[in-house]
């Protein structure tokens, strides 16, 4: 019996594999340093693995490869950059907010994401908290305390930071290798002047 030839079609094409990504807000190159540097220095004492700096825009969605940069793409066309200022260094209850500084949620902030997540098709299950993680982790209370505190030590002037953002990054994430291996930069885009 011969296979019709649409089922053959169907057959040699293969499907393309989806994968998590996100859209990274990324600190300019002298505050990574710094920042890089305070996150080593954490991890040292409290462990967790090692991750670039960045405030998450949208978070980790499963897509196609070229589905994701094209979304990316348009997301970024026309987006001017902004200021990210430091409220306060905080803890959290989630392995990847151990220990992170809270972003002052100023319009631009706050519509950037909106704007993005909107050209993803992402859907936030709670309010957008812009943030910054020190170190991701699974601490105990205490441990969290003595990071936080930790933290302001090593650089003091950490929760009154403020810097622009002119680049965002689309960012392969896989939400299930706890070791952040395997998370790689797909893309860079730098925003319009403001």
């Amino acid at each position: 019996m011969a296979i019709p030839e649409s089922a053959m079609d169907t057959q040699t094409h293969q499907v393309e594999e989806k994968h998590d990504y996100s859209v990274w807000a990324v600190p300019p190159d002298d505050v990574a340093a710094r920042l890089k540097k305070l996150m080593e220095d954490l991890r040292s004492e409290f462990g967790g693995p090692q991750f670039e700096p960045h405030i998450t825009v949208v978070g980790a969605i499963s897509l196609t490869a070229g589905d994701a940069l094209s979304r990316f793409r348009s997301a970024c066309d026309g987006l001017k950059a902004y200021t990210a200022t430091v409220d306060r260094v905080a803890t959290g209850t989630f392995s990847s907010q151990c220990l992170y500084v809270l972003i002052h949620p100023t319009t631009q902030v706050v519509e950037t994401s909106a704007h993005c997540s909107g050209h993803f098709g992402y859907k936030r299950s709670t309010p957008y908290m812009p943030h910054l993680s020190l170190l991701y982790g699974d601490l105990t209370d205490d441990e969290k305390s003595r990071a936080q505190e930790k933290a302001s030590i090593l650089d003091e002037s950490i929760s009154s930071l403020s810097f622009p953002v002119s680049r965002l990054a689309l960012y392969k994430t896989d939400t299930e290798d706890k070791s952040l291996k395997s998370w790689e930069k797909i893309a860079e885009y730098s925003l319009s002047p403001n």
